[in-house]
């Protein structure tokens, strides 16, 4: 059923895809109108399974026209994109909406994090309670045996029977950390079909196969609910309430200078403060309930030791003892050995090898083994 994918080396031309040879079982491919997942609704029907291509409505803004484009993921374009490659493919098409779930467990989530002085990651979110949960359970009710994304990442059959993401095998690529609070029965029911692909070769692969348009598209990096103007923007408009200004102060409470209101800064920001201290400074924390910016310079900024909140684990189902392991606190930082010591069955203190700038609350911190994913949880306290 899934790949125990534990070869490093790649093929040249780009690998095909292995996957179980069965009675044509029904997957159902969540469509964005990107290069990726049209890619893996192509691959699939190549390997005979019956693909169901279906783009998910997530987010519309108040006040605009529904069928308005502004070339995210799930606008007029993107949709149309999607239903012309099913066409093209010759497999069903189907638009489900999730808006009001979309708007409750992200949107809302992400405008309370930023409130709150976090700086929370909405694509771990989305991905487990929309992209997983959501869609999985919808798909079941037509009768698909599996769910398939254009994530770049593998799944990974473990000795002790356990399932985990295995990081993509070009790194460039990999997107394993976004994954990581996937359920065991999300994997058991999951295909990452271009965890073996360059993306060079994803291109080359769709625009010879006559996928001219969406083989030029290019990668959706942002936010995709933030259409116009900073994310600061957005939760002034979508509370209706503009961000206060208050204080920045030293690591003595001494006042330097106004900010601009707090969901305007995240932890280990340097750019963009508009304050000459005569030194580079670096938001060093977010105090919400004085409504005041800690900056400092970068020496003051490194720190080693926090604790991760809501852990979830993919390799064990707990850890009840220390372990030495790499740990990313941010998407595309690189990894840093760290000791993980479990508090309780939510907590773990996670003390860095060395010190590093820019550790935010509301982050995620993703705990590798090898190439693939321990578990992980949410950055909540700092602590030296």
């Amino acid at each position: 059923m899934l790949q125990d994918n534990t070869s490093n080396q790649a093929s040249n031309p780009a690998p095909s895809i292995i996957l179980p040879v069965t009675d044509k079982p029904k997957v159902v491919v969540g469509m964005s109108g990107g290069i990726d997942s049209t890619a893996v609704a192509y691959l699939l029907k190549q390997q005979n399974y019956e693909v169901i291509g279906i783009s998910m409505k997530l987010w519309q803004e108040s006040g605009k026209d529904e069928l308005s484009s502004h070339g995210g993921c799930c606008d007029l374009d993107a949709l149309s994109d999607a239903r012309r490659a099913c066409i093209q493919m010759g497999v069903p098409f189907y638009v489900m909406n999730f808006k009001r779930s979309f708007e409750q467990e992200v949107v809302d989530y992400f405008v309370r994090e930023y409130q709150a002085g976090r700086t929370p990651n909405p694509c771990i979110i989305c991905n487990q309670k929309l992209k997983w949960e959501g869609l999985w359970q919808r798909s079941r009710m037509i009768g698909a045996q599996f769910i398939a994304t254009g994530h770049y990442a593998r799944i990974k059959k473990l000795s002790n029977g356990r399932l985990t993401i295995q990081k993509s095998l070009y790194l460039d690529k990999d997107q394993s950390y976004v994954l990581y609070s996937l359920s065991q029965e999300n994997l058991q029911h999951t295909f990452f079909p271009l965890g073996e692909y360059k993306k060079s070769d994803v291109r080359a692969l769709m625009a010879d196969a006559g996928f001219t348009r969406i083989s030029r598209k290019k990668d959706s990096e942002d936010i995709c609910f933030v259409t116009e103007g900073t994310h600061a923007d957005f939760i002034a408009a979508r509370t209706k309430r503009a961000a206060k200004p208050g204080n920045f102060v030293d690591i003595h409470g001494n006042i330097l200078g106004k900010h601009q209101g707090l969901t305007r800064y995240t932890v280990g920001q340097r750019r963009g403060l508009n304050i000459a201290l005569g030194y580079r400074a670096y938001v060093l924390a977010i105090k919400a309930e004085k409504n005041e910016i800690v900056l400092g310079t970068y020496a003051e900024s490194l720190k080693s030791v926090f604790i991760a909140d809501l852990c979830k684990f993919m390799a064990v189902e707990s850890l009840h003892e220390s372990i030495i392991c790499p740990v990313k606190i941010r998407y595309n930082q690189k990894p840093v050995e760290a000791k993980i010591t479990p508090l309780n069955a939510l907590q773990c203190r996670v003390e860095l090898s060395h010190p590093v700038s820019g550790i935010a609350p509301g982050q995620s911190a993703v705990f590798y083994l090898e190439d693939y994913i321990l578990g992980g949880g949410i950055i909540s306290q700092i602590i030296s």
